[in-house]
């Protein structure tokens, strides 16, 4: 009897306190959604299949690869027009999604010098270093995106 009445005193202690729900959820805010752009990634290979290019390709090739698919260029490959020599005042606005690119200069009137590339920046003009010619980039992409992080 007496074991009895001291193993009924232990009892209560030992088991974990369950604490009441709260009267609200932590949650309180609306979910957000994020403004991230969808994963360029194919559906992959089937099982004992081997993938095709556009199966299996991700990133940059897959959009170049969708691109062909649609007859259409995914970049500008024609060359930049350069009417006029550029100055650090009035340079020639070069198109980027980055805010880099590295430019092929072949002189202004063009074709008279060699072709001589140097990366151009958002922030000043760069000179090209045989014909003078300045180049800036006109930076359309997002401002603080993270490459591919």
């Amino acid at each position: 009897m007496l074991f009895r009445s001291a193993l009924r005193s232990v009892v209560p202690r030992a088991l974990p306190r369950v604490q009441a729900p709260a009267a609200r959820t932590f949650a309180s805010a609306l979910p957000r959604l994020s403004a991230q752009e969808p994963v360029i990634q194919g559906p992959g290979g089937k099982a004992g299949e081997v993938p095709t290019d556009l199966e299996q390709a991700t990133g940059l090739e897959r959009f170049e690869l969708l691109h062909k698919l649609k007859g259409e260029e995914a970049f500008s490959l024609e060359p930049l027009e350069v009417p006029r020599l550029g100055t650090v005042a009035d340079p020639i606005m070069v198109f980027s999604l980055d805010t880099e690119r590295i430019v092929g200069c072949t002189g202004f009137p063009v074709d008279s010098h060699d072709t001589i590339l140097f990366p151009v920046g958002k922030d000043k003009p760069v000179r090209c270093p045989e014909c003078g010619c300045a180049y800036q980039t006109d930076f359309q992409g997002v401002e603080h995106d993270h490459g591919h992080h």
